[in-house]
């Protein structure tokens, strides 16, 4: 499969298709080394199929010299043809293959005209293919006989491709110059072959490569060096189709180009600076520069590709390579963090100083949000380490900096070498445990994160006891998210007795609050919540952890609206810092709260960004939380199929060490698409089960509640949505919420036949803003009043339900609202696009800021986006929204709260 070539296939079947109607041709793919010319001359015989017969020939570097022995192998397979060609073109071919005297074949002219003559006579029976590969290599004759004929074919069914490097001249010809594939396609084609390339490396792999697809499969394979500023090794293939222009250069210019590729920012000054203490001139630069290897700019240089300076690089001899690293390490003393990586890749043993300036540099990197640099710079820091206990520190800490990159493997790697090679104390093993047990968590594994934790606690439980709390804290979460509440509780027996000191009562508080909501004393937990999550938000910031604590209790106590308000401001904290390990959980939960408030397009971009993090950082938890949720929301759109596919991604993983509340979610999702599409003994059943399941301690139940009555109702078994409503009841007075009185009263409206009960249900709903509900309820009070017929009344309060539906894409209920319309004597328009919903999400969530004024920089950076991707996203949104450019979008209504119409 090739990746990236739609224009290139386009080009080879027009040549076919011409050619096989008897307008023969010639193309000329025209790449340097690795770039897939071969892969698509392997194209164009599948495309031309059994009717062609194909003729092949490759050029051989070693055998440039020998005349004609391109176009003897490439016409060997059909020389039994050469009887039917007239007698001087035969002799003159046979000489040209030495059969005949050599002095016959001098004549070059007809040699042409003998090889047109036999391509053509062949294509009398069928088509013909010629395939000329490293067409470059191609001995001169052959090559000129091959052009001259290549030329001429314009009346009969043959088609000649030759694949070279730009060095060979095909005059004549048209030419296809192939570029590199672009970054999507190089994505995909490294996604497809090395699946499980650890996100650094496959970040390192797809820069280095710069499309080139060779380089991106070959280079996975290889053992990758991720310094900084040392390019990565290349294939022997790649290699080699580089090494013999650098050989042709003198030994100035070689070093030149060393300088050049070692100093990994072009800094043209920097490169004139070491040269010159190397004892070379700025004349071995400008020889450089005439080899079409590089190109001096202004103050800056630049390889033609990548993967030549990487070429330069290796071609040079190791000695030569350290003595300019350490040259680049000297002219560097005023920038320590370029310094210390140029000291690093100096070092051929262990170096003290080098270790000190890296770990120094992985500091700076670390407070500047460069997480992966710091990782890198620590690990490569414990390498050239000394000292057992630096070695130790560097260790530690490098794991840690590559859990907030969103790099497992390698956080995972490193904590394993630590433990085998170290000896850690207490301190370090709790620290150690603490990441695993994130790695783990964010894998689907809660209940092996909630015992590392647990396990972790006690070892430090009397050293520090502020530690082992928080530990015990995200072990209760663990077991909270696997439905097991006794766990729960014992994390906090195991708290209590920690010397907490004047902490102790707000920690306790943390998990105190969620056990009570599942107690006689409900009222309780919810005030206890409350005040965690008030006092909670004064503290200062120690990390996403405690923040996205928070925001998950406000949710227990249907609190949506101050999660969303922790979650928007974490997700942007997140963003800043670049803690990508961080950010498909926050965006996950932002989506689940925004969910829940109705926010449907905001939901979807929260939950778009946080799994395609996930599915890059490998945190399969995240990526069921993710689907879970999608798949609410495909189910309020009414999209079965989709609400299906995500939801059972996510019960696949059903186990006992899964995260139950996503779970939980993907069956809620299934029961409100049978309540969407009027399966009410289905949803009631669903609904009712998921309830009675190991996780009816968790997830959204004032909303799943609200579900089972509707479905009862409708359903005409009232006596099953008793005991939702009581559920209700409970949490309401609990809570004191205004959207779950308002909840309560629709489905009191239901059951009791209370008109009463929905209008001031849809009072609380508009104060609220939560739209949605407000849709639902005056669906169901608009279908009560024209069954007390009252029509006039019954329409204003549909189409405004309908206007809602319609704005937040919901059809399945905006089908139904369209159809009571009807019922009470209107005439309804056909469904409205909303302009958000015509959309994607990372489309919406980058149109939404383009409107505000933001730059494609200043948006690719909130969004971790490139900004060439955000132009892309804005080339496909503008003419979906109508408008030409980002000046128009200043017209354009994006606004998703989807208020009623007065």
């Amino acid at each position: 499969m090739l990746y990236g070539r739609n224009e290139e296939q386009r080009r080879l079947l027009a040549l076919l298709d011409a050619a096989e109607a008897g307008r023969g041709g010639a193309l000329f793919l025209v790449a340097g080394p690795g770039a897939g010319k071969s892969a698509l001359l392997e194209l164009a015989v599948e495309l031309a199929g059994d009717a062609w017969q194909v003729l092949r020939c490759t050029g051989i570097q070693s055998e440039a010299e020998l005349p004609f022995a391109g176009l003897q192998l490439l016409l060997s397979p059909v020389l039994g043809g050469l009887g039917a060609l007239p007698e001087r073109q035969r002799i003159t071919l046979l000489a040209a293959f030495g059969v005949s005297p050599a002095y016959l074949a001098d004549n070059r002219f007809l040699v042409g005209v003998g090889t047109t003559s036999l391509l053509t006579q062949l294509s009398s029976v069928g088509p013909v293919l010629c395939l000329i590969d490293d067409a470059q290599w191609l001995d001169r004759p052959s090559a000129d006989a091959l052009v001259f004929a290549a030329r001429r074919l314009g009346a009969h069914r043959v088609a000649v491709l030759f694949a070279g490097r730009p060095e060979f001249a095909a005059p004549g010809v048209p030419e296809l110059r192939l570029p590199p594939l672009d970054t999507a396609a190089a994505r995909r084609l490294l996604a497809e072959h090395a699946r499980e390339l650890p996100g650094e490396i496959r970040e390192c792999v797809l820069a280095t490569a710069a499309g080139n697809p060779l380089a991106l499969l070959e280079l996975p394979k290889m053992n990758i060096d991720t310094l900084p500023v040392g390019p990565l090794p290349l294939p022997e293939r790649l290699q080699c189709g580089y090494q013999g222009r650098i050989a042709d250069q003198t030994a100035d210019v070689r070093l030149a180009l060393l300088v050049a590729a070692a100093e990994e920012t072009g800094d043209l000054a920097l490169v004139l600076r070491v040269l010159a203490g190397l004892g070379a001139t700025a004349d071995a630069l400008s020889a450089a520069e005439r080899s079409g290897m590089i190109s001096v700019v202004g103050p800056s240089i630049a390889f033609a590709h990548p993967l030549q300076r990487a070429a330069a690089y290796r071609s040079a001899p190791f000695p030569q390579r350290l003595t300019v690293h350490a040259a680049l390490a000297a002219a560097l003393a005023d920038q320590p963090d370029r310094r210390a990586w140029h000291l690093a890749a100096a070092a051929t043993g262990p170096d003290e100083t080098a270790a000190a300036a890296l770990e120094a540099a992985a500091h700076r990197a670390y407070h500047r949000t460069g997480y992966a640099t710091a990782a890198m710079a620590l690990e490569r820091a414990a390498l050239l380490s000394t000292d057992r206990t630096a070695r130790l520190r560097r260790l530690v800490r490098a794991v840690e900096a590559a859990a907030d990159a969103g790099q497992p493997d390698r956080a995972l790697r490193l904590a394993d070498e630590t433990e085998r090679s170290t000896s850690p104390g207490p301190d370090e093993r709790a620290r150690l445990a603490d990441v695993r047990a994130r790695i783990e968590f964010e894998r689907g594994s809660v209940r092996v994160a909630h015992r590392l934790l647990v396990d972790a606690a006690a070892d430090i439980a009397t050293a520090q006891p502020d530690r082992a709390a928080a530990m015990l804290i995200g072990a209760a979460a663990a077991a909270w998210f696997a439905g097991d509440l006794a766990e729960v509780a014992a994390a906090r027996v195991r708290m209590a007795e920690l010397n907490l000191g004047r902490q102790r009562a707000a920690l306790l508080a943390v998990l105190d609050g969620p056990l009570a909501v599942h107690s006689a004393d409900r009222r309780a937990g919810v005030r206890l919540i409350r005040s965690t999550v008030r006092s909670g938000r004064t503290l200062p910031d120690n990390g996403p952890s405690p923040q996205l604590t928070l925001a998950q209790l406000a949710m227990v106590v249907g609190d949506a609206d101050d999660a969303r308000d922790i979650l928007a401001e974490l997700t942007a904290r997140c963003r800043d810092r670049g803690m990508v390990g961080w950010l498909p959980a926050v965006c996950g939960t932002l989506g689940t709260a925004e969910v829940l408030l109705g926010h449907f397009h905001e939901a979807d971009a929260a939950l778009t960004e946080g799994l395609r993090i996930a599915q890059e950082v490998d945190q399969p938890n995240r990526i069921c939380q993710a689907n879970a949720m999608l798949a609410v929301l495909a189910a309020i759109r009414g999209e079965e199929q989709r609400c299906h596919e995500l939801a059972e991604r996510c019960l696949r993983k059903q186990s006992t060490d899964f995260n139950a509340v996503d779970l939980a979610q993907a069956e809620w999702a299934l029961g409100l698409l049978d309540l969407a599409y009027g399966r009410y003994e289905a949803a009631v059943d669903r609904l009712e089960n998921l309830y009675d399941s190991p996780y009816r301690a968790l997830g959204q139940w004032v909303h799943l509640m609200g579900d089972r009555v509707e479905a009862a109702v409708r359903l005409r078994r009232p006596d099953r949505a008793r005991v939702p409503l009581l559920i209700l009841e409970q949490w309401s007075a609990a809570t004191h919420s205004p959207w779950i009185e308002a909840c309560l009263l629709r489905c009191r409206g239901m059951l009791d036949s209370d008109g009463d009960a929905y209008a001031r249900a849809l009072v609380m709903h508009a104060a609220e803003q939560r739209w949605f509900d407000h849709a639902r309820t005056g669906l169901l009070y608009g279908e009560w009043l024209r069954r007390e017929r009252c029509k006039t009344e019954a329409r204003s309060v549909l189409r405004g339900s309908l206007r809602t539906f319609e704005r937040l894409d919901a059809r399945p209920w905006a089908d139904r609202a369209r159809t009571e319309l009807r019922a009470a004597g209107e005439a309804v328009a056909e469904p409205r696009s909303d302009l958000a919903a015509l959309l994607t999400p990372q489309e919406f969530e980058v149109v939404r800021l383009a409107a505000t004024g933001a730059t494609n920089k200043e948006i690719g950076s909130k969004l971790l986006l490139s900004p060439k991707t955000v132009a892309h996203h804005l080339y496909r949104a503008f003419p979906k929204l109508g408008v030409t450019n980002r000046h128009g979008l200043a017209g354009v209504d994006l606004d998703t709260t989807a208020v009623p119409d007065p």
